[in-house]
Parts: structure tokens; C-alpha cells; sequence
């Protein structure tokens, strides 16, 4: 079942990821920071990011996911499927 989170901005956004078309895995939260604000939205390693920012990950390759993630003003919306 996907679950929304919308983290508030600006980064740093406390999360990092694997996976991406580059690597034939779907993109996943590997390391969520203790305290930030990822944590704080609970995101959690394992989540598999869907959308960011309303934007399918299907076919974002790793490079392409870190950019809309660090380029995303204001605010940054994942959805997830835990």
C-alpha cells in the first residue's frame, strides 16, 4: 500500500538511496538519519520510492533520483511502498 510523506525543506533531507534502472532494482530508502528529517516523516530503510515529487521512478536511473531529490525546492513528496 503506498504511503505519502512530504518532508519540509530545504536539504539536507536525512535519507539516502540504492537502486535505479542503472542497477535493475527498484529505488529504495537504504539509510534513514537518526533525527532528521526523514526520520521525523517516517521514512524507513526498505521503503521503495515510487514518485518523487509526483514523478515515477520506473525508469530513473540512481544519478537521476539523487538530482530530483536534492533539486526539489521548497518541499520534497515521496510516495512509498513499504
Amino acid at each position: 500500500m503506498p504511503v505519502t510523506v512530504t518532508l519540509p525543506g530545504p536539504a539536507p533531507w536525512g535519507f539516502r538511496i540504492s537502486g535505479g534502472r542503472d542497477f535493475g532494482k527498484p529505488i529504495t530508502i537504504s539509510k534513514v538519519t537518526e533525527h532528521g528529517k526523514a526520520a521525523t516523516g517516517d521514512l524507513r530503510p526498505g521503503d521503495v520510492i515510487v514518485t518523487i515529487n509526483g514523478e515515477s521512478t520506473a525508469e530513473m536511473l540512481n544519478v537521476e533520483a539523487q538530482n530530483k531529490i536534492k533539486q526539489s525546492p521548497g518541499q520534497l513528496r515521496l510516495e512509498v511502498e513499504r
